[in-house]
């Protein structure tokens, strides 16, 4: 049990354990690294897991010679497209049904409702400008299978904002997470990462409650 309970602590704080996973598991690492941005951006009972700060750390490790930088990049980018793309197509065949459900203990209505507010304001570019929000950059893609986006239209949108996220945080961990002072203080790198990742969100928040009125 409690195996299966560090297992899971790894699984959800990968971000924090990368050096500790990458001595166990070597090569095995781009694999789990991959399964967790595929699941991240692909599942959406699962936008809990660490997406820009793994991917911050993953570049400051890539360039102690951890990892190959290019293989690394390349099937980061392909589960985070991909995932986009598996996400879409949930939403797209089971979206309907979930969405007419008062209460669903797997989905937070309160979530889609929020994303479905920034595809009001921001329209296609949310698939784009999500990939840099927590929590919104899991729910845009079902939200937009659920809305009937073609699936032309949204995997442009999806190939672009997959490698912009992919490369601004893991090349900003690649060029500066192995900075002396950016080591000595990791950890609040990583939450300044998610408080920039989630200003947006914030901004919009307030602008909404200051303005007392719907967002449009």
């Amino acid at each position: 049990m409690e195996y299966i309970t560090h297992f899971i602590d790894l699984f959800l704080h990968l971000d924090k354990y990368l050096s500790e996973v990458i001595q166990s598991y070597g090569y095995v690492t781009y694999l789990i690294l991959f399964v967790i941005i595929f699941c991240e951006t692909g599942l959406v009972v699962l936008p809990f897991l660490p997406g820009d700060s793994l991917l911050f750390a993953a570049g400051a490790f890539a360039a102690k010679g951890d990892f190959n930088l290019g293989l690394l990049f390349l099937l980061l980018a392909i589960a985070a497209v991909l995932g986009d793309t598996v996400n879409y197509e949930i939403g797209r065949f089971f979206g309907p049904k979930i969405a007419k459900q008062e209460h669903n203990r797997f989905l937070n209505k309160e979530h889609v409702e929020r994303t479905h507010a920034f595809y009001e304001k921001y329209g296609a570019k949310t698939i784009i400008i999500a990939r840099f929000i927590p929590i919104i950059r899991t729910f845009a893609p079902f939200v937009a299978g659920i809305g009937a986006m073609s699936y032309k239209k949204f995997l442009s949108y999806n190939v672009i904002g997959g490698l912009g996220w992919i490369t601004l945080c893991m090349m900003g961990g690649y060029f500066f997470g192995n900075i002396e002072i950016v080591k000595k203080n990791f950890t609040l790198v990583i939450l300044g990462i998610i408080f920039v990742s989630i200003l947006p969100a914030i901004i919009e928040f307030l602008r909404y409650k200051l303005s007392s009125k719907p967002i449009n």
